[in-house]
């Protein structure tokens, strides 16, 4: 029996808590304990699940400078510590983030290789914000960024499109592929708050120029901006790029109930964008791999996770929606310059 997706996990999610250092921090092994939580509770999704390996350090040092690497394991050695204002770790802290960016990585040998067409890693720490020489922002690997390194590199893919729709700026991710024409990125991400980058004229530069899509948006947002941008603005971008592998740096901190975001999506909204990446994916012939990133409260983020993998495990339909005037008239200005919309 083919399996919905593979779901892709490691005890060592658990074992990785910034509290150890900052006692009120907000990135608490709660997250996956409710998802877990969550999945027992959903009866058989039809997913395989597995255990994630730890990454290679080769595929690592695609995209991470070793001298970062060496100051994280050392520092964990050490019993952990602080890396920057909002970046702890303890003893095990490097073992979880070496799991975290293996498991993306069996993700996409998974994928490329035809075991499946949908899979998801659910590990912690996060990697968005990670970039090659700087762990940041909770996080301390690029997980994401190793995998579509890897899947280009290895494992025969020619265009891989990162959708990125945590509250935050994925910094890293689009930094790492920022002059490259093989990865296209798009963020739809809240303006003004950490990490301070995306800005909608940033496209890119180099032969990377118009493969990077930034869509910002104020806080208070709610889903319908956010569907109209990912409906009207990046779809139709990612099909004309015609990706062979799609990977969704999956946060839920958009939702209205998190702590640390200021947007106003709820757990429905979360599963309509799942469908319309979903349906591109179908008519791209390319498989999905999602990678978990924020979502702080844990009853949302786990909610919003199992909404998602059964939209993307073909769940309900996309429904359309008609253009937001002002962000998603205001994106094309910018956006229309690279793609045809």
């Amino acid at each position: 029996m083919v399996p919905a997706g593979i779901l892709f996990e490691h005890p060592s999610s658990l074992e990785h808590d910034p509290r150890e250092q900052l006692a009120e921090h907000p990135d608490t092994p709660q997250r996956i304990e409710a998802i877990d939580a969550a999945l027992s509770g959903a009866g058989d999704l039809g997913w395989q699940r597995r255990l994630a390996p730890a990454a290679q350090r080769a595929e690592l040092e695609a995209v991470h400078e070793p001298a970062l690497l060496d100051r994280i394991e050392r520092l964990c050695a050490a019993g952990g510590g602080q890396i920057d204002a909002d970046t702890f770790v303890g003893e095990q802290s490097y073992r979880a983030a070496l799991h975290a960016s293996g498991g993306a990585t069996a993700l996409v040998r998974a994928l490329c290789g035809g075991e499946a067409r949908l899979g998801f890693a659910l590990l912690r720490p996060s990697g968005h914000h990670a970039g090659r020489t700087r762990a940041m922002g909770f996080c301390l690997l690029n997980n994401v960024a190793v995998a579509a390194a890897l899947a280009l590199s290895q494992l025969g893919a020619r265009r891989v499109f990162i959708l990125d729709w945590d509250v935050h700026h994925g910094n890293g991710t689009a930094e790492i592929f920022r002059r490259r024409a093989d990865v296209l990125f798009a963020s739809i991400h809240q303006g003004g708050i950490y990490p301070g980058t995306g800005a909608l004229a940033d496209a890119g530069s180099g032969e990377g120029a118009g493969y990077t899509i930034n869509l910002p948006v104020a806080a208070g947002t709610g889903g319908e901006v956010w569907r109209s941008l990912l409906e009207h603005i990046v779809i139709p971008a990612a099909a004309a790029f015609a990706p062979d592998l799609v990977l969704v740096s999956a946060g839920y901190d958009a939702h209205r109930d998190d702590p640390l975001g200021g947007c106003r999506l709820d757990t429905e909204d979360f599963a309509q964008l799942a469908c319309q990446v979903r349906d591109l994916a179908v008519r791209a012939g390319a498989p999905v791999g999602l990678v978990l990133e924020g979502g702080y409260d844990p009853g949302a983020l786990a909610a919003c996770v199992l909404a998602t993998m059964r939209a993307f495990a073909g769940e309900g339909a996309a429904q359309s929606i008609a253009p937001e005037p002002i962000y998603t008239a205001r994106a094309a200005s910018h956006v229309g310059h690279y793609w045809e919309l």
